[in-house]
């Protein structure tokens, strides 16, 4: 049997030890976790070495110590002893690591022995890690032979996207963004969710630059920009549509830049035109002038950038508005300018060795000539509730989750809820807590946090890979990702040698030569080499070195190559039942379902709540603070209203993603959005839902009549 990672050697005395934040945001801080002689953390911080953390940290992480050190800490492992659901400690009881390892692995083998598929993993950004991320876990599902996990819940349609215009996950350096005279901040709150960009932006604004914030919500970003333009949800590529058009008709172009590094451009050119701004302002729901005045500033101004983020792409047509909107930098030539261009994730410009860490050579089907079937986690709800068929492919009857809370942030969680509960599904879950997801667990496995284990990061808001230590040694028994699924392997006899690769030896594996790993050691963090202005001279990553504003790739599959506006699936004004639009951005003080549970981050976020227009509210008889229920055909979950202009007319906001069991009645957002697909990726449509909302004593009236 290995022997676990928590015999790490750790010096006497008070020490600081270099790490990385895990967790899915674009900055991935450097961090410094100071140990004092007991070897308990005591404090964590930003690393002041590192430029792009400059030792500041946001809120959630600067509490990591009270995460890690939280009383309800799963610390051992826990076997079922209750039945399925939410019901307290008193459904499990704690095993030895032998019993539950030996169970585990008996049981997936006899699942394996008639259909490998039949299991599946379940993993996103828990951790940000390349190693408790996607190394053994990898090589152990893909060795099982199990269904691979198409990976879409965040952030697929816009990487599709890049990929279809630019070639890859690319963009501008974020330091720059401080140089810019422009900065489109296009679906994002960055002030919440990419703190270090926005001080970035800050300093551009202090040195005249402009800011414009453009995003259904007036959020805490928004109140600090020149302007705030409140398009409806899933319009944005109308509203670059029409920019476009702007630009062409005033030829605030780059002709030069159109003609040598472009592709498709009278193509492009034609669908702009149909787009004046007066069919874009209808569509969008904002004035007319606003989008003129914004194509002058954009086309007359530079250094211009566009920081978008992933909000813009969770309904039907996000991939086409990103595309759209990542046309816009070379009709102007923007990417001359290193401060010019455009930034939504820079992941694809590290050299990371994946398949050195993954190894999906050792799939047993590979030998056939095939790859084991695939099972999207956006539709998870109606996957696990699917029967076996010739389309689908065997029932699943094992799940392992880790790294995600999928009750919680699936979507249309009222099939999430029954597909974990069935009694037939064996589940077991790798947490630090008791989560929504732990709940319908066979046996919770106990998980390092970030300051317990080996990692390193890449970035998907810099270029800049980040090494994590650990800082202290595992509290009680919890065992590092990547451990648990060493002493799996080791039970289940895969005899491959790369399943005794340690932690560490995974983190030089991840880079391989690309990167200096003794700089990595001696400070913590090594800079990517790109040149400051990465499209100057064309040389995009894409099949042609231009930047396609069509895609010969997306028409051979049969779909448009030019970016278009496709109106949303829940189209406002389709359904009578149904009349107001609502979208789910995320709590300033939560990431996901993270930090939900740190009671001091919770206390300041307070409850759940819907932020609800004053004229919506008043026409439904809804005052501040009231509860109301948010319904629609898929489910129905309780919240606090709160009556704010952060809402525009029509659209209401229900910040998440708050744990079900925390919620008012045991639910919470994904109740009422939906498993349809976008239109590129495969992504979820988190932001492509209509609801109606009542106060609470409405819906008790209607019921007692009912």
């Amino acid at each position: 049997m290995s022997t676990p990672s928590a015999a790490i050697s750790l010096p006497s005395g008070p020490i600081q030890v270099r790490g990385a934040c895990p967790h899915d945001c674009p900055d991935t801080c450097a961090l410094i976790t100071t140990v004092d002689d007991n070897g308990v953390a005591t404090r964590v911080q930003g690393n002041p070495d590192h430029p792009h953390t400059d030792g500041v940290l946001c809120a959630k992480v600067s509490k990591y110590t009270e995460r890690s050190y939280h009383p309800e800490r799963v610390l051992t492992p826990l076997k079922r002893t209750g039945p399925k659901g939410p019901g307290g400690s008193g459904q499990f009881a704690p095993v030895s690591w032998d019993e539950a390892l030996d169970d585990i692995a008996q049981r997936l083998q006899s699942i394996a022995a008639r259909a490998p598929e039949a299991i599946l993993p379940y993993s996103y950004a828990g951790t940000m890690g390349m190693v408790q991320g996607e190394s053994m876990d990898r090589r152990f599902f893909h060795q099982l032979g199990a269904s691979l996990l198409d990976r879409t819940i965040c952030a697929s349609a816009g990487a599709e996207a890049l990929t279809q215009t630019l070639g890859g996950k690319v963009g501008m350096k974020v330091e720059f963004f401080a140089e810019s005279q422009l900065i489109l901040i296009w679906g994002s709150n960055s002030i919440g969710s990419n703190l270090h960009f926005w001080r970035y932006a800050q300093q551009a604004k202090r040195n005249g630059a402009r800011l414009v914030c453009i995003d259904p919500r007036k959020s805490e970003t928004a109140d600090k920009c020149h302007e705030h333009i409140a398009l409806r949800p899933g319009t944005d590529a109308a509203l670059a549509l029409a920019l476009m058009h702007e630009l062409i008709a005033h030829d605030w172009l780059d002709h030069d830049y159109i003609a040598r590094h472009t592709l498709g451009w009278d193509p492009l050119r034609e669908r702009a035109l149909q787009w004046p701004p007066e069919r874009a302002a209808e569509v969008c729901g904002i004035p007319v002038e606003q989008i003129r005045q914004l194509a002058r500033d954009y086309g007359t101004t530079q250094p211009a950038a566009i920081r978008l983020n992933y909000g813009m792409q969770r309904v039907r047509g996000g991939g086409n508005a990103v595309r759209a909107v990542a046309c816009l930098p070379a009709l102007t030539g923007a990417w001359r300018h290193r401060a010019g261009g455009l930034l939504l994730s820079s992941s694809g410009q590290f050299p990371a060795q994946r398949a050195v860490l993954q190894r999906p050579d050792l799939m047993p089907q590979a030998a056939a000539g095939r790859v084991p079937r695939t099972i999207n986690m956006t539709t998870i709800g109606d996957d696990l509730l699917r029967e076996a068929s010739p389309a689908f492919g065997p029932k699943v009857e094992a799940v392992v989750v880790y790294n995600s809370n999928p009750v919680a942030v699936a979507p249309d969680s009222g099939k999430v809820v029954r597909g974990f509960a069935r009694e037939d599904l064996f589940t077991v879950v790798l947490e630090h807590f008791q989560t929504d997801t732990a709940d319908y667990a066979d046996y919770i496995l106990p998980a390092t946090t970030q300051l317990e284990h080996w990692d390193v990061h890449l970035s998907y808001g810099h270029t800049d890979v980040v090494l994590n230590r650990p800082a202290i040694a595992p509290l009680g028994e919890a065992r590092s990702n990547a451990q648990i699924f060493r002493d799996l392997a080791a039970r289940m006899g895969f005899a491959d040698p790369c399943f005794a690769d340690t932690d560490e030896a995974l983190c030089r594996q991840a880079f391989g030569d690309a990167v200096d790993y003794a700089l990595l050691e001696s400070q913590g963090f090594a800079t990517v080499a790109i040149p400051d202005a990465l499209f100057a001279e064309g040389n995009f990553p894409s099949p042609s070195g231009k930047c396609e504003f069509y895609s010969a790739r997306l028409a051979a599959q049969g779909l448009d190559g030019l970016p278009d506006h496709l109106p949303n699936y829940e189209l406002q004004g389709t359904d009578a039942r149904y009349p107001l639009a609502m979208i789910s951005p995320p709590a300033r003080n939560f990431l996901n379902s993270t930090f939900v549970n740190v009671t001091s981050l919770r206390n300041i976020e307070g409850r759940p709540i819907l932020e609800i227009h004053p004229d919506d509210a008043e026409a439904r008889g809804i005052a501040n603070d009231a509860v109301v229920r948010v319904f629609n055909d898929r489910g129905s979950y309780q919240c606090h209203a709160t009556v704010s202009r952060r809402a525009r007319p029509g659209v209401v906001n229900g910040l998440g993603i708050w744990w079900r069991k925390l919620g008012l009645d045991g639910t919470n957002v994904n109740e009422v959005t939906s498993q349809a697909l976008t239109d590129l990726g495969r992504a979820p449509t988190f932001y492509d839902c209509l609801v109606e909302v009542e106060a609470c004593a409405a819906a008790a009236a209607a019921e007692s009549v009912a």
